[in-house]
């Protein structure tokens, strides 16, 4: 049986400095026209930092410096405006710890809620201090997608619109799928997860670690089992799981359990 491992640490975002470490080569994004300097419409903070929202988000809570985040960002030096980093270049948001950033990134994100995209102008002093490349002062270009650590407001019990099979499992589609394509019992697949338990606890997240998991079917829990072949390519569900459907009371954790799940590919 898999088991979904306890999550002891968390990734940290590569300071801005690994770019330069980098053997890929990204694709260039051209900076913004007021790379060079703030303009007179940016919010300033006593800190030094300025940022000016590009995207109003759709969201209402503000993460915390606790808080997991997956951001999406493009990164400039200010002086000349070229670019050092980019997770829109290389095709994939990145999840990292909001309070294991550089100090002006950690501000900024403080003042996000998910879908807001935010222009921040972070000043040496709260970027690498000179100590390292780049130096000066930086501009980041932010959109907030989530903080994956954050338990759904329905985790306690499946809400009025989760449809429930005969064995008791309860399921509710977050995003629809791209094709027809089904798995079967014994299907390898390659998937997202977050799971929880009833009390919001993140036990355990492919997407904090940045990596899908591919895993057989009939070798995980049986909600896992039969929920994903419900589910087709690209489509992304919520399932709460009763006891009998997951660890049985065998092992840890305990009791329903709660998990977000996106299948990606059907491998066999």
């Amino acid at each position: 049986m898999i088991i979904f491992n306890i999550i002891l640490t968390m990734l940290a975002i590569l300071a801005a400095s690994s770019a330069s470490a980098q053997t890929v080569t990204l694709r260039m994004i051209p900076p913004p026209a007021d790379v060079s300097a703030p303009p007179a419409d940016a919010r300033k903070s006593p800190s030094g930092l300025a940022t000016m929202v590009l995207q109003p988000g759709t969201g209402k809570d503000r993460p915390t410096r606790d808080d997991l985040v997956t951001v999406n960002y493009t990164g400039w030096t200010a002086a000349d405006g070229k670019m050092f980093d980019s997770s829109v270049a290389r095709g994939k948001p990145a999840t990292f710890a909001v309070s294991r950033v550089m100090p002006g990134f950690t501000e900024a994100l403080l003042l996000m809620v998910p879908g807001e995209k935010l222009r921040a102008w972070i000043p040496e002093a709260l970027a690498n201090k000179g100590e390292r490349d780049p130096k000066g002062q930086l501009v980041f270009d932010l959109e907030l997608i989530e903080m994956p650590n954050r338990p759904p407001p329905d985790v306690k019990s499946p809400p009025k619109d989760a449809k429930a099979t005969p064995s008791g499992l309860f399921y509710k589609v977050l995003q629809d799928g791209l094709g027809a394509r089904r798995p079967q019992r014994d299907s390898a697949v390659t998937v997202h997860y977050t799971g929880w338990t009833t009390d919001g606890k993140m036990f355990d997240s492919s997407v904090v670690r940045g990596q899908p998991a591919t895993l057989q079917l009939d070798m995980v829990i049986p909600g896992w089992t039969e929920g994903l072949q419900m589910m087709v390519e690209g489509e992304k569900m919520r399932f709460w799981i009763p006891e009998k459907l997951a660890y049985k009371h065998e092992q840890q954790p305990f009791g329903m359990l709660v998990f977000d799940i996106e299948l990606i590919k059907v491998e066999k």
